[in-house]
């Protein structure tokens, strides 16, 4: 989230439809490779979460977290749970509009509460007072992934990775998002391998050369 250890061309296809045009073969690699490895790629997703946060948001499958795609909870416990941590935050930021870490704590409850739009809209104002934070920039970057929106979350990952080159965070997310949700393998291995190169006590660098082995793989087969 917003600490440290806490993105599309012009096409506008979404992730669910470009995994369409795969083949089938590569649609099946793919879906069993994000089962084995999901729940270590959902966690990587994320840097850090905050407290409260944490508390208001709910566990996802493995799959889902593999394929990048989560629909909003609608449990009305986890809505109730949401609310009532958001309450204080919303006080602060209806006296103080530009109170930067209240924009930023409520951008990271949405988000963990799986509400990625609201998330993104306090992401977006925090991000007016201080564009140059590649944490909340990777975390609203991330969000748009998980609306569908792939084109808007590699723009937002490349915006972060001006202000920080190697931020590891920003480059896992955008090799993944490049991978499955612009079908395109190459420009995953390069983020990732960018990645490894930055940051070479990165701690999970055997999981990123398994993925850059099965990008590689993909990559091949065409």
């Amino acid at each position: 989230m917003s600490n440290a250890n806490s993105t599309q061309s012009p096409s506008t296809t979404s992730p669910a439809s470009a995994a369409g045009a795969w083949t089938g073969t590569q649609a099946y690699v793919l879906a069993a490779f994000c089962l084995l490895l999901g729940v270590a790629l959902g966690y990587l997703f994320r840097g850090s979460a905050s407290p409260g946060a944490a508390q208001a948001s709910t566990s996802t499958t493995a799959a889902q977290q593999g394929s990048g795609i989560h629909q909003p909870e609608s449990d009305p416990n986890t809505q109730a749970a949401l609310a009532q941590a958001a309450a204080p935050l919303l006080d602060v930021v209806n006296k103080d509009p530009k109170d930067y870490d209240a924009l930023v704590k409520l951008g990271d409850l949405f988000y963990d509460g799986k509400q990625f739009p609201s998330a993104i809209q306090y992401y977006e104002r925090a991000l007016v007072i201080h564009p140059d934070n590649p944490d909340v920039r990777t975390d609203m970057g991330t969000a748009y992934w998980y609306t569908g929106n792939a084109d808007k979350a590699v723009a937002e990952l490349q915006t972060s990775l001006k202000y920080r080159p190697g931020h590891p965070q920003t480059l896992f997310n955008l090799g993944w998002v490049r991978w499955q949700g612009k079908t395109d393998p190459k420009g995953a291995v390069e983020a990732w391998e960018q990645l490894l190169k930055a940051n070479p006590d990165y701690p999970q660098r055997q999981q990123v050369e398994q993925y850059i082995a099965k990008a590689k793989e993909h990559a091949a087969r065409g």
